[in-house]
């Protein structure tokens, strides 16, 4: 039995024409980096592998081999991972993507970490001598093996950066300097991949292969990240049109330009957006879209959280902006069930709102939750109401405190009472679930969802975090 993708007269499609072409490009990206492993791996099996593992040493330096060729391809998928490039985010979304990335972190490191620790005890076997005078003699006497360390040092650092614990420490600007880093530890450690050993002798199909890996993830990274939004942000030329006071501390910002719908962005994406003002334009601040786009303009509502936001509301009119994106699978595309529920704390509103305007429901079929600490603190609410009422939504305010102590995305005395999503919406099950907030906060709402049955297919969210 097969779904069907035509809109009925209770609603629209089971499943979004583009849901299908999603998934199909995300299994096909995975069995690539599957098959990238396996590549690495056949390499060292070629090149006689499968042989030497007769002696203890033998042991150590193939294990330390095998890890050294996984543990870099990883490195290389990570990077390809954050270099957005429009399949990856087409497949899986900024979000989920880096949630990838970083999660690869810790295997690729301890991959390098147990190549450099096997390969220093097999040659210490092999010549009959401790560990620490091996890797002396190593450090000094092969070619390019002091930058190999070092790029090993580099990646340590980045790594444990990387950690939450550590990370909330920097301010953003600072950790994402020592991330860039990355990319250093990287390049340094490519000559002793060619020089030392024969697995990558010169003239090898394996050498072509290993060096065609780089280019094609350095090519990625430097379009991707670099060339691309450079050139599209001269072609569009935002530049601030006026900014409206939403709230203490919060506004709407208009941005106009050229040809802007030929940035294909649509409801609840967001641009990474570097306006051009003193004090301002060293930051990138990642905002969602808070209305529809199109061709006239684009908006986004922003919170004066850190120190450069805040000087946001005085952006004076016509300021230029530069932007990469539209980012995200917070949209339309990733519908699978006839319902929707959005749902929203403090300013993740903005992507909610937009959603709102062009998401498909038939009327009835929409229920917008917003949460907030009191009833004031709710930002763009006239503007969902008056929609709401438009689309035959159904809006909810949950106002209140949540407990201390307590993992729960309601208010106190909600979930003393017991309350849960499923609760406050019945057909919860046959619905899209869209979730925007703090990530604590949406993390809860996202084990609500899964408690009350909702499978993950069906549960879309962006946390405010980094």
């Amino acid at each position: 039995m097969s779904l069907d993708t035509r809109t009925t007269r209770t609603g629209p499609a089971l499943l979004h024409p583009a849901y299908k072409k999603r998934m199909r490009l995300a299994d096909t990206l995975q069995i690539l980096c599957v098959a990238s492993v396996a590549i690495v791996i056949a390499i060292f099996l070629a090149d006689g592998g499968a042989a030497r593992f007769s002696t203890p040493a033998d042991v150590f330096t193939s294990l330390g081999i095998v890890a050294g060729l996984v543990g870099t391809d990883l490195l290389l998928v990570m990077l390809v991972l954050a270099a957005r490039l429009p399949p990856v985010a087409r497949a899986f979304g900024h979000d989920q993507a880096m949630a990838v990335h970083q999660s690869l972190g810790k295997p690729a490191l301890y991959l390098i970490l147990g190549h450099a620790v096997l390969l220093i005890t097999g040659y210490a076997l092999a010549e009959n001598v401790n560990v620490f005078i091996e890797a002396w003699n190593m450090f000094t006497g092969l070619p390019d093996m002091p930058l190999a360390f070092l790029g090993l040092a580099l990646m340590i650092g980045v790594v444990v950066t990387s950690l939450v614990v550590v990370r909330r420490k920097f301010r953003y600007e600072a950790w994402h300097a020592v991330h860039l880093l990355a990319y250093l530890s990287v390049l340094v450690a490519i000559p002793h991949q060619l020089s030392v050993g024969g697995l990558l002798s010169e003239g090898s199909i394996a050498r072509y292969y290993w060096l065609a890996l780089y280019v094609a993830v350095a090519g990625s990274i430097v379009v991707f990240r670099f060339l691309l939004p450079v050139v599209r942000s001269a072609r569009h030329q935002l530049r601030v049109a006026s900014i409206e006071q939403v709230a203490p501390g919060v506004v709407s910002i208009t941005l106009t330009g050229r040809k802007l719908e030929q940035l294909r962005a649509t409801s609840g994406q967001f641009f990474i957006w570097r306006f051009w003002a003193h004090g301002l334009w060293w930051q990138a601040h990642p905002f969602s879209l808070s209305s529809a786009p199109s061709g006239r303009g684009l908006r986004v509502t922003v919170r004066g959280l850190g120190d450069a936001s805040r000087q946001l509301p005085q952006l004076a009119r016509g300021t230029r902006v530069s932007f990469e994106g539209p980012y995200g699978l917070f949209t339309e595309n990733a519908r699978t069930s006839p319902r929707v529920v959005l749902i929203a704390a403090g300013i993740g509103v903005a992507p909610i709102r937009s959603l709102l305007e062009t998401v498909s429901f038939a009327p009835g079929h929409a229920t917008v939750l917003l949460r907030s600490h009191s009833v004031g603190d709710t930002y763009l609410v006239d503007e969902l109401t008056d929609l709401c009422r438009v689309r035959g939504a159904q809006l909810r305010v949950i106002a209140g405190k949540r407990p201390k102590g307590v993992s729960t995305w309601l208010p106190a005395d909600a979930a003393k009472a017991g309350i849960t999503l499923k609760k406050i919406v019945p057909e919860l099950t046959s619905s899209d679930i869209y979730i925007c907030g703090p990530r604590p906060w949406t993390d809860a709402v996202v084990r609500d969802a899964r408690s009350g049955g909702v499978p993950k297919k069906q549960i879309h969210y962006e946390r405010f975090d980094w």
